[in-house]
């Protein structure tokens, strides 16, 4: 697979010579820059609200469940965005979307702050999870944007489209993971209110100013382009979504109710000052399990020495790591379990257990994010990788659905349990991936 030099604008794919984009386009770098740092923007205000709308609600009394919900319709409108940003972005190009998914982040900040407690619990629940329905759409069409814009851009040979993959996922991850610690902050020094009111007026400057740098030549789209030729008919693709599907419905089976609520109860001793004690710890957990995710994921193609190593052999290294994650979360159930109460030396053990899962996870969605990238053909990558985040944003989905259920059911025990379960299930459809 190789992309012709910037000013060429050709992609070879399984011998088959696509146009990808106009001989106009910027050289790689120069569009690289602007489109990341919008994605960086976007996702540090995307991971402080997350915190800020679960700190901020368990502390009001809601349930595992009901905080579970509140995410619900923000995964929802992924699956939903996802399916159609790639058609969207084929037929009104690359920046139409990343504008729009900017500008709607902006719009859900606002409307968030309008949220009054008066409400009471059924209208808040609904409220918030309208707004973060917005929110949903606004991320996946930033998504979508940012990974495509790297397979037109990312230059040829030594493993050049791993690396700018990486280094964009990986940094995005890192930069969320210091959103998760600003949300919490912000929580317990400004309050929710003054928090998101403020991330607004901030991601609107950002826009602003991408607008203004952004420099031309980033694919337009095309009129002709159809709405069905977003469904892949191409197997590896299929197969790689569904392991997609498995491995992030893994992570937040524990990560978005499940781990923060135990953490919470663990912490906190209900008054102010212990809340404010509880919201740092679990914001600086959540920031530095997705630094490091972020930090090894950056690295995942020099730890994996993709530069040298042809694709069966990175399609062999999906399927090894998928089965050795599963791992990570039976062994820490089995661990709970066996302690039968909170405790200091489980407390530290989860953390140590998680970090390590972290890690290994990173190295797994890596090796999706480039397969997926390497997969797609040029004439319709942005379809490929909106139905593969399609498939992204069900496995958050689930996992969302069944954190709050499984904590409610069972503790976190039970949260780490179905992880191993769904990353075995992901191992086996990894499995099915060929060269």
């Amino acid at each position: 697979m190789g992309l012709c030099a910037p000013a060429g604008g050709c992609r070879a794919d399984g011998g088959r010579v696509a146009v990808t984009v106009a001989a106009s386009r910027p050289e790689g770098l120069a569009a690289y820059i602007p489109v990341t740092a919008a994605y960086w923007a976007f996702m540090l205000t995307d991971g402080a609200l997350r915190m800020l709308v679960l700190l901020h609600f368990h502390t009001l009394g809601f349930s595992p469940v009901q905080l579970a919900y509140l995410f619900l319709l923000y995964e929802i409108a992924g699956i939903v965005t996802n399916l159609s940003a790639g058609w969207i972005a084929a037929r009104f190009g690359l920046t139409t979307t990343l504008y729009a998914g900017l500008a709607l982040q902006v719009g859900a900040l606002l409307a968030l702050a309008g949220l009054d407690p008066s409400w009471g619990i059924g209208a808040s629940v609904a409220y918030v999870m309208a707004v973060q329905g917005a929110s949903g759409v606004a991320k996946d069409l930033s998504k979508m944007s940012a990974k495509s814009a790297v397979k037109l851009l990312a230059p040829s040979g030594q493993g050049g489209l791993f690396k700018w993959v990486a280094v964009l996922t990986g940094s995005k991850n890192a930069v969320k993971g210091a959103g998760f610690l600003l949300g919490a902050a912000l929580l317990a020094l400004a309050g929710f209110h003054a928090a998101v009111l403020g991330m607004a007026a901030v991601l609107a400057l950002v826009l602003v100013a991408v607008v203004l740098r952004m420099p031309g030549g980033l694919p337009a789209g095309r009129k002709g382009a159809k709405f069905r030729e977003v469904f892949s008919k191409d197997a590896n693709i299929n197969w790689l979504s569904a392991a997609r599907v498995f491995l992030f419905g893994a992570r937040d089976v524990w990560f978005v109710v499940g781990i923060p609520v135990y953490f919470y109860a663990v912490l906190s001793d209900g008054t102010e000052a212990g809340n404010r004690v509880a919201f740092f710890t679990i914001g600086t957990f959540m920031a530095v399990w997705t630094i490091l995710y972020g930090a090894v994921q950056a690295a995942a193609p020099k730890l994996l020495g993709a530069a040298h190593r042809p694709e069966a052999e990175l399609i062999a290294a999906a399927r090894l790591w998928a089965g050795a994650l599963a791992l990570v979360p039976a062994l820490l159930a089995g661990l709970v379990i066996v302690a039968g109460e909170p405790a200091p030396w489980l407390t530290a053990a989860l953390v140590a257990g998680l970090l390590l899962f972290g890690a290994a996870f990173a190295v797994n969605s890596s090796l999706h994010s480039y397969l997926i990238l390497a997969f797609s053909k040029g004439e319709r990558v942005t379809m490929d990788v909106g139905f593969y985040y399609m498939a992204n944003a069900a496995g958050r989905l689930l996992g969302t659905l069944l954190s709050g259920m499984s904590y409610q059911l069972g503790g976190v025990a039970a949260c780490l349990g179905v992880a191993a379960l769904m990353l075995g299930l992901s191992a086996v459809f990894a499995g099915r991936l060929r060269a």
